[in-house]
Order: structure tokens, then sequence, then C-alpha cells
């Protein structure tokens, strides 16, 4: 392969953006784990909470 050809081969994949949604989503993913992970048990008090206030409130209907 000649020089050229080389960096017209090397410039068509910098320009290629096909992969980039991918890892967009994958990247916000993993942020989102991370997230889920540090604030798990204040997540946790939240949701048992909000059923609590859900379950005391159908009761009363």
């Amino acid at each position: 392969m000649e020089r050229s050809e080389e960096l017209k081969t090397w410039k068509q994949f910098v320009r290629e953006e096909d992969g980039m949604g991918t890892v967009e989503v994958i990247l916000i993913i993993v942020v989102l784990v991370g997230l889920v992970i540090i604030f798990k048990d204040q997540l946790t008090k939240i949701v048992n909470n909000l059923f609590s206030k859900i379950t005391s409130q159908t009761n009363k209907i």
C-alpha cells in the first residue's frame, strides 16, 4: 500500500462517526450505573419511603 493510500484510509477512519453513538450510549450507561452504586443507600430509602406512603394512602381509600 502506498503512503498516500494509507493517509486516505487513515483520514476516512478518523472521519467515521458510526461508532460514536454506541460509545456515547455506553458511557452514559456506565455513569448511571456508577451513580446508582454510589447512592444505593439513599435511593433505597427514598423508594421504601415512597412505597410506604403509597401503601398508607391506598389504605385510606
